[in-house]
C-alpha cells in the first residue's frame, strides 16, 4: 500500500516536472521570437500551461523580491520540485 502511494506521487511529480520543462523551453522560444503567440496552437498551449502552473508560481512570486524583467518563480519551483522528487519524498517513505 505504501509503495502504491509513493509510486502515484512520483508519477504526479514526474508529470509536473515535464510540464514545467515544456513551459520553460516554450518561454525561451517565445522570448527569442522563435514561436509566435498569435499562432492559434501556440497561444492555446501557452495559455493552458500558464493556467496549470500559475497556482504553483503565484505563492512563490509573493515571497520573492520583485526582479521585474526576470521571473525567477519558475526556477525556484523547478528546483523545489526536483528536491521533493529526489530527496524529500524518498526520505519520507523510508527509501533512502
Amino acid at each position: 500500500m505504501l509503495f502504491a502511494i509513493y509510486g502515484t506521487l512520483q508519477l504526479i511529480l514526474g508529470v509536473v516536472y515535464w510540464i514545467m520543462i515544456i513551459h520553460i523551453i516554450m518561454s525561451w522560444l517565445i522570448n527569442f521570437q522563435v514561436l509566435n503567440l498569435h499562432q492559434p496552437i501556440v497561444g492555446q498551449v501557452w495559455t493552458g500551461l500558464n493556467r496549470l502552473l500559475e497556482p504553483i508560481y503565484q505563492p512563490i512570486r509573493r515571497i520573492m523580491p520583485d526582479t521585474h524583467p526576470l521571473d525567477l518563480a519558475p526556477l525556484v519551483a523547478f528546483v523545489a520540485l526536483i528536491a521533493i522528487r529526489s530527496f524529500i519524498l524518498p526520505a519520507a517513505f523510508g527509501l533512502v
